[in-house]
């Protein structure tokens, strides 16, 4: 990944948390790493945990951003997640959302799909 593909990505990243906050969820992680996976952006929306991927393209060249959150990346922040839920020791209700973040017409556009994939 070279430098400015780097930039637009954390770029993305801050613009999914202003998007967050707009929704009202409360940001408790940026980043969270574990040896599974990381996940973006753990955040609250009432009293679900909501497990958010991030997804930046400066162009459609590689498709829509979205589409890069794939079985695979699913399956890491499915295990990243159970680690993150497991300190709580209950049952806690969760979602896994996809915000995608594309460039058009020169400006940043942010897609927020909701319940992207489940468990």
């Amino acid at each position: 990944m070279n430098k400015n593909s780097w930039d637009f990505g954390q770029k993305g990243e801050a613009i999914a948390a202003d998007l967050c906050r707009e929704k009202n969820y409360i940001i408790i992680e940026k980043n969270y790493r574990t040896p599974a996976g990381e996940i973006d952006i753990i955040a609250k929306d009432g009293d679900v945990f909501v497990f958010i991927e991030v997804k930046a393209r400066s162009g459609i060249g590689y498709g829509a951003p979205y589409e890069a959150v794939t079985q695979q990346k699913r399956n890491k922040i499915r295990k990243a997640a159970l680690s993150y839920i497991r300190r709580f020791r209950k049952e806690v209700p969760c979602r896994f959302d996809v915000i995608s973040i594309q460039m058009k017409n020169g400006r940043p556009e942010a897609e927020h799909i909701i319940d992207a994939f489940e468990v």
